[in-house]
């Protein structure tokens, strides 16, 4: 009975401290938030490749997060980044790294891309 209680409220210290870090690291914006400044910013959808070439947002660079470590330079960290996954889960992580890079104006889609309804581009 312990055992389970402790690990119920360690779960829910590591809940506490994820949410509170990413809070401070990354901006959500609603759709209409984000179609407002993504044009002047870099736009990158870190979901794999085969995701993005299925459709992404008009304009977007796709940088997966598991290349992430290997190409963070590409984005310019004296502009602003606008970044969307898929369901708004992945983002936050990404938005942490490149924090811990330097990177400081950081936004992301809240929902991910499952709930844009703006221009989309397929390959």
């Amino acid at each position: 009975m312990y055992v389970i209680a402790g690990f119920l409220f360690i779960l829910t210290i590591v809940i506490l401290v994820n949410y509170f870090r990413t809070k401070n690291t990354v901006t959500p914006l609603t759709q209409e938030q984000f179609i407002e400044g993504y044009r002047k910013a870099q736009l990158i959808d870190v979901r794999e490749s085969k995701d993005f070439n299925a459709g992404h947002i008009l304009g977007a660079r796709n940088i997966p997060q598991s290349q992430l470590r290997q190409r963070y330079k590409e984005i310019r960290p004296d502009k602003p980044v606008y970044l969307y996954d898929q369901n708004g889960i992945n983002s936050p992580r990404v938005a942490m790294f490149l924090k811990k890079k330097g990177y400081h104006d950081l936004y992301q889609l809240k929902g991910g891309f499952k709930t844009w309804t703006g221009k989309v581009r397929s390959k």
